[in-house]
């Protein structure tokens, strides 16, 4: 069965994202994970820190950092340092780079980089050798270093580097149909490299939010669909519309986009997101009562996703965390903690 984690946006204050990771770590989730923007939210390296240092064995990482904006000997040496301090329990999720890079006029990086990056972070966060910008770099201080890296991607070059190179993909929506595909995607690249693909984690990533009120849930998470379709568009750009390559399921909704609004990105209101149709939030998302929660993530257990991240940034964080806590993650036959909000 899948094990599930949450994830957050850094708004401050911090203390609350602390309290949210102690609630989950006490209640039988998995993985803290956050977004990774500076200009946009408080830095999360410094939050996980005390993530660590006040719980027992939650998981933390950025979903996603990417290789643009930090140095990668910096990012290997924040992974090592956070492992070094408090065991091996961090996880370094990484893309190419969105609202991090888009906010100060950049561009996401070529999977040439990101493949690169990926190699040099993961070798410096181990202990090894790593060869960056000509020369030979490694972290002295590093001992039995361990660090995951997870790819996020939706393309099938991605989907495929995922397969040759990385140790788990993470991939942005809930949808069944869609995930098969890039789960097939990755496997097949794995056996191609000679890898086995059981050994790569796989993660879906999607807005959880347990109620009755399906109407009001889908307008509190509709920003989801606004947020894949930066990545849609850049598919759409690359490989055309209509490419066989590519899923329609994933690439015909954005045909009324007309830009996005990073101000506003990953919350509830988005105004560039109102073309995003509500078959779509249903798709991507996980909404509804618990038993549409029990369903849907034994459907994508049973397709071979292995770690569910639940994105909480609508007007219920709390009771969703109960509702999890109580009613869900019992019946995964996940340990249950105590309530989320005793």
């Amino acid at each position: 069965m899948v094990d599930i984690g949450i994830v957050l946006q850094t708004d401050p204050p911090a203390s609350r994202v602390i309290e949210y990771a102690k609630i989950a770590d006490q209640g039988g989730f998995s993985h803290l994970w956050t977004f990774d923007s500076a200009v946009l939210w408080q830095e999360p390296f410094v939050i996980y820190s005390q993530i660590l240092a006040q719980t027992e064995r939650i998981k933390v990482g950025p979903m996603v950092t990417n290789p643009l904006s930090r140095d990668w000997t910096v990012t290997a040496s924040l992974f090592a340092t956070l492992n070094d301090m408090f065991g091996n329990r961090t996880v370094c999720g990484i893309g190419r780079g969105d609202s991090a890079v888009r906010v100060i006029g950049g561009v996401p990086a070529s999977l040439e980089t990101l493949s690169r990056a990926m190699y040099v972070i993961k070798d410096l966060a181990e202990g090894r050798e790593a060869d960056f910008k000509g020369a030979t770099v490694r972290i002295p201080w590093v001992r039995s270093g361990s660090l995951a890296m997870w790819m996020a991607a939706y393309g099938p070059k991605a989907l495929s580097l995922v397969g040759r190179q990385a140790d788990g993909l993470i991939l942005q929506l809930a949808d069944p149909l869609l995930a098969k595909w890039s789960i097939d995607t990755v496997r097949r690249a794995a056996e191609e490299a000679g890898r086995d693909p059981r050994e790569i984690t796989i993660c879906a990533a999607a807005p959880a939010y347990v109620g009755e009120e399906l109407p009001h849930q889908r307008d509190q998470v509709r920003w989801f669909g606004g947020m894949v379709g930066n990545h849609v568009a850049d598919l759409v750009a690359r490989y055309g519309s209509g490419a066989t390559s590519i899923p329609a399921a994933l690439t015909d909704y954005i045909s009324a986009r007309e830009g996005y609004d990073y101000a506003h990105h990953g919350k509830a209101g988005n105004p560039t997101t109102d073309f995003v149709p509500d078959d779509i939030v249903d798709r991507f998302c996980i909404l509804g009562p618990p038993e549409n929660h029990l369903a849907r993530l034994e459907e994508l257990a049973e397709i071979g996703v292995d770690h569910v991240a639940l994105y909480l940034m609508h007007d219920e964080i709390e009771n969703t965390l109960g509702a999890y806590v109580d009613q869900i993650l019992p019946r995964l036959g996940l340990p249950r903690g105590t309530s989320a909000m005793a």
